[in-house]
């Protein structure tokens, strides 16, 4: 009876563990269809939709004026491959046919479709910025090129040509080594980016949101049906406002010509770039085009670098226009009275070397203002050299900003060299001695600057002290509304504890150079009173030189609101004809009248245009 009982009770317990099993899975059954059903029905179904992408149109790009677009759209079509419907046997011929229809190599194709993704349901991009022409021909062959589809992707096109190239840059399709630093922030294979100036420094608002179309495919990745998730539309990248007035910047260029250099315009008041000119140019257009790639090869090989921003991506000696600098440190350190005189002999000794002046046959006694306007380089190695000293000029050049970047939205500035002992020592290992600082004091030697920051520099002394940030983005807007949605305020870069007292008679000693010193025969413009400094950088050459010019105007208006700072700078690349200054007396002419190149031209005696080479340092 007791084993009757055992046998009993072990039945129960083995039966009643069944039962609780069975129940448990009937429970979780339950939970799982009835109570989660909807939530793993919605995962399935996310599991079976392939997404694509449906690439946003990118922002428009505008000048301050806000009218005529300078960046728009245009519509063009990507070729798409779907590896896994080309068949084997006939793959390398389809890919022979496409590459001579696109006018593509082949081995780009197949290098877009490697082995390991033959048997992909997915469509990869082959070829963007087709032709309608070749599209249509595509399609109606389409029997000839199975696997083959195509979607809409928009082209940039650059309403002024190369005007503004620099500025703008240019898009192209994203790079596997892009792709992998860019994959997190959105970018897919097959995007559109940024490579230069404004296209890349704005470009994650300037690309907007891809939207996506989903497709339904099975476990290979075939399309089996109609989606069941609803498709996301793109987002319209953002409309950009610049500060460039296209105005001005065409003006600028038209001044420059084909010379190899640049011209900078700045509002000392704000930051704002009026105008950005680098030359030699380049037609962004011209990269989408068929011959697009050998283009960019050509531009990239051509030995005068026309994708280099000569504004702020190339360094230069300042020459004489560094003699601002040494004149405010001479008076904010009262290194020498204003009215005390150094004669000019034409050459200065420092041990065993002589350092000539300009004019051979020297200037003569001079104070600090006639020094400045008749550029005696006497004069400012002595002041350099035994008033001020190499660790004062080092420190008035860095409280101008020089040798640190300026900051400006664009990308590759370049900072420029300041030398000093400590440089020097870590640079070449040598140390420091009395002739570079002879050099040093009127601008030469191995001090180098760019463009905008020398364009800084002289809003310095128009704002008595403060410099803004140089910008070129004016505001964010609304792609469909033209709202603005941001606003770029003035931003300020430093403020000087030199005294503002300082800095008017460094801007009377500016005004004084162009109505009594080297630029006065050709700065002759009525339309506004002009103050500035001419540059003549000695870079080797026996008859070549680079020039300069860095002014402001009008110098009467104490508004600094009213005022422009202008930066015209030309390389001794160039047959020596003296233009910056020249170049300048048109722009201060155009910019104050509101009248083009050649209205300028018509307006007013330019002999020098007839001239083959002059002028002073």
């Amino acid at each position: 009876m007791e084993v009757q009982g055992l046998n009993k009770s072990r039945n129960l317990i083995l039966w009643g563990s069944i039962g609780g099993i069975l129940g448990f899975y009937i429970l979780y059954l339950f939970y799982l269809q009835v109570l989660q059903g909807e939530f793993y029905q919605k995962r399935a179904t996310s599991i079976s939709q392939q997404s694509v992408p449906i690439y946003a149109q990118r922002g428009e790009i505008y000048d301050r004026n806000f009218d005529v677009p300078l960046v728009s759209n245009v519509d063009s079509f990507a070729v798409d491959l779907i590896p896994a419907e080309v068949p084997k046997e006939e793959r390398d011929a389809i890919y022979g046919k496409l590459a001579s229809y696109l006018k593509v190599p082949m081995e780009e194709i197949k290098k877009k479709i490697p082995s390991s993704l033959e048997n992909l349901y997915q469509p990869i991009e082959i070829k963007s910025r087709v032709s309608l022409e070749t599209l249509s021909y595509l399609a109606e062959n389409i029997d000839e090129f199975p696997g083959l589809t195509w979607h809409n992707k928009p082209i940039r096109n650059y309403t002024q040509g190369k005007s503004l190239a620099h500025v703008l840059g240019y898009v192209g399709d994203i790079t596997r080594e892009e792709l992998q630093v860019l994959f997190n922030k959105g970018y897919t294979y097959g995007s559109v980016l940024g490579k230069s100036g404004i296209e890349k420094q704005y470009d994650l608002i300037l690309r907007g949101e891809d939207g996506k179309q989903f497709r339904t495919v099975d476990v290979k990745g075939r399309r089996v049906g109609e989606a069941l998730v609803q498709d996301v539309p793109p987002t319209l990248g953002k409309t950009l406002v610049l500060t460039i007035d296209r105005k001005i910047q065409k003006l600028c260029e038209d001044a420059l010509g084909n010379r190899i250099g640049s011209v900078v315009v700045l509002k000392p008041s704000t930051g704002e770039v009026l105008a950005l000119v680098s030359n030699p140019s380049y037609d962004p257009n011209l990269f989408y085009d068929e011959r697009g790639n050998f283009l960019f090869r050509d531009l990239s090989l051509d030995p005068k670098f026309p994708f280099l921003n000569r504004a702020i991506q190339s360094a230069y000696v300042p020459a004489s226009t560094f003699k601002t600098i040494l004149t405010t440190a001479a008076i904010e350190e009262e290194a020498i009275p204003l009215q005390k005189t150094i004669t000019c002999t034409g050459s200065y000794t420092l041990g065993d070397r002589v350092f000539y002046c300009h004019r051979r046959s020297g200037h003569g006694p001079l104070n600090l203002f006639g020094a400045l306007a008749e550029s005696c380089n006497v004069f400012f190695y002595t002041l350099g050299s035994e008033y001020l000293g190499v660790e004062k000029i080092v420190e008035y050049a860095q409280r101008f900003g020089l040798g640190e970047k300026t900051g400006i939205d664009l990308p590759g500035e370049v900072s420029g060299v300041v030398p000093s002992p400590a440089w020097k020592k870590r640079v070449y290992n040598s140390r420091w001695v009395g002739g570079d600082t002879v050099n040093l004091s009127i601008g030469q030697g191995q001090l180098l600057v760019t463009p905008i920051q020398m364009a800084n520099a002289m809003a310095m002394v128009v704002n008595g002290g403060t410099v803004y940030k140089p910008h070129l983005l004016k505001e964010v807007r609304d792609p469909i509304s033209g709202k603005v949605v941001e606003e770029v305020k003035p931003e300020v870069l430093s403020v000087s504890t030199i005294q503002e007292s300082t800095f008017k008679l460094v801007r009377d000693a500016l005004r004084y150079v162009v109505t009594s010193g080297t630029p006065k025969p050709v700065i002759t413009t009525k339309a506004v009173q002009v103050a500035g400094k001419t540059g003549t950088g000695e870079v080797g050459f026996d008859d070549r030189w680079h020039s300069w010019f860095v002014a402001y105007a009008p110098y009467n208006d104490d508004d600094p609101r009213e005022k422009i700072v202008l930066v015209v700078q030309v390389e001794a690349a160039n047959e020596w004809e003296w233009w910056a200054p020249k170049a300048a007396n048109i722009i201060f002419h155009g910019i104050f009248t509101g009248m083009s190149y050649h209205e300028v031209l018509a307006s007013m005696d330019l002999w020098y245009l007839k001239a083959t080479s002059g002028g002073e340092r």
